[in-house]
């Protein structure tokens, strides 16, 4: 698997990305689960999740939002968000994302909505 690179986010982000980070949040603070997670596909069409933490399946919320996609038809990704409490993305999540499209920039953000830091490879 290819190293990722985590990079200061921007102090500004595109109103577009800022929905997605929205999205995440709702979806985190809808459920109380440890993580919420939104992707954008290239047609523009957006999705959300939540982790999933069940006995027989457990998926992140960027893995379930990527499942998400992919079962709605997605063919690629242009954007991604995270809200974790964590200090870093978890690498089967950044895989995830980068399984669609490997120039998807991932978006790691706290409760808050403040993005912390931008993953890209």
């Amino acid at each position: 698997m290819a190293e990722h690179v985590e990079a200061a986010a921007p102090q500004e982000i595109d109103p577009e990305d800022a929905k997605i980070v929205t999205l995440a949040r709702s979806s985190r603070a809808r459920t109380g689960a440890a993580e919420g997670a939104a992707v954008r596909d290239t047609d523009g069409r957006t999705y959300a999740a939540c982790t999933v933490a069940l006995p027989s399946l457990r998926l992140t919320a960027l893995q379930a939002a990527v499942a998400a996609a992919v079962a709605s038809g997605a063919e690629g990704l242009e954007a991604a968000a995270v809200v974790t409490d964590a200090d870093t993305v978890d690498p089967a999540s950044v895989a995830a994302v980068h399984d669609l499209t490997t120039t998807t920039p991932i978006l790691h953000a706290n409760a808050n909505g403040d993005v912390l830091t931008t993953i890209t490879t």
